[in-house]
């Protein structure tokens, strides 16, 4: 759903600020620092809820003012507005209706977004790479929201549990821990399934472009590593006992370091080129190629589920990428995607996609 008009009022550096979209891609041009990246930031949280950058509203919010509101205009004159406040939380509206779950904002525009951060998801921490995964599976099960926010409380009232122990008789903890190891088994095993689920239907996808942005020469494959050892087939029931077993194995070694080594917080993703660890044997070059693959899967996974083309955010990405990986990637976009994209100049664009493009010059006032 494409985005026509954005508003933004004490968001970041931009105290008031409102445009309209008049071409299909908008090239945001401005020196560092002017509030680039906070503009495509602004559509990020409207389409997902979340930013790449920070999810804290005191990071969001515009200096001392006590909150910021992003609202947008899409074509079939639909308004998304989301309200940050400092002190408190945060409030969702749809056509100016007060959104009982801010999830329910999640639907009418969707959006992919590449920045210059993005290129560390292959030789970056393990954290890195599991936002990244989230960050896919919300746009196509926005419910998996509540799957995350679930487990985070669940781990960290476990952390707690461990700490206050020692005032509890031995029955009383082995009730208790048996209480979380149910819960955190049965959101593990959700959260589990669902990831690895979608990286099985982008990897053709990534798989593909790697293919085609290589000259033929780079197999991508993606291998999900579980944080859980996934055990029998691929079911609820098998994998929720299956984890249940493990937690109640490490609850000597959780009760010394206090740690949970057993769940979806300590998954991760390998990416191999041609067989091996693309994060120790690939060049940047080739690792650069990877992301850039994953993106335009991303893009083409959700138009296919959805039926429509999500707006594709472009933050200083391109400064990032020698001149053969810029092209590929602007050929790759091309007029099939609603896209936003910031730079320091426009020298970095064909004469044809600036002919065919919304320039915005922003100065050191946005």
């Amino acid at each position: 759903m494409h985005l026509q008009q954005l508003e933004l009022k004490n968001f970041r550096n931009y105290q008031c600020f409102q445009f309209e979209l008049t071409e299909n891609r908008l090239i945001v041009i401005g020196e560092n620092g002017v509030g680039k990246s906070n503009l495509l930031e602004s559509v990020e949280l409207l389409s997902s809820l979340r930013s790449h950058r920070s999810n804290r509203n005191q990071d969001l919010i515009y200096w001392d003012q006590d909150k910021a509101c992003l609202s947008a205009m899409l074509e079939d004159d639909q308004k998304l507005a989301l309200e940050l406040n400092r002190k408190g939380g945060r409030k969702a509206y749809k056509n100016e209706k007060l959104l009982t779950r801010q999830i329910d904002l999640i639907g009418p525009m969707r959006s992919v977004g590449f920045s210059a951060l993005d290129l560390d998801l292959i030789r970056g921490e393990p954290a890195l790479r599991r936002n990244w995964l989230d960050r896919i599976v919300q746009q196509l099960e926005p419910i998996y929201s509540d799957l995350i926010g679930r487990f985070s409380r669940l781990l960290r009232q476990r952390s707690q549990l461990w700490r206050n122990l020692s005032v509890e008789s031995n029955k009383d903890k082995n009730i208790l821990l048996d209480s979380y190891d149910m819960q955190m088994a049965l959101v593990s095993t959700r959260i589990h399934r669902r990831r690895r689920r979608i990286l099985n239907r982008l990897l053709p996808m990534a798989a593909s472009w790697q293919q085609h942005l290589s000259n033929s020469k780079e197999k991508l494959n993606i291998v999900y590593l579980p944080g859980s050892k996934l055990e029998g087939e691929e079911s609820e029931r098998c994998w929720r006992e299956s984890i249940e077993r493990q937690l109640l194995e490490i609850r000597l070694e959780e009760e010394i370091t206090g740690n949970c080594r057993v769940g979806p917080h300590r998954d991760d993703v390998q990416f191999q080129v041609n067989g091996v660890d693309a994060r120790r044997f690939a060049s940047a070059g080739q690792q650069r190629t990877i992301v850039l693959a994953l993106k335009l899967a991303e893009l083409e996974l959700i138009k296919k589920v959805y039926g429509q083309s999500p707006v594709l955010l472009l933050d200083d990405v391109l400064a990032e990428l020698d001149p053969k990986r810029q092209l590929l990637l602007l050929d790759a976009v091309g007029q099939k995607h609603q896209c936003l994209i910031s730079a320091t100049h426009v020298d970095s664009f064909e004469g044809e996609w600036v002919r065919n493009s919304q320039l915005m010059q922003l100065d050191s006032l946005g």
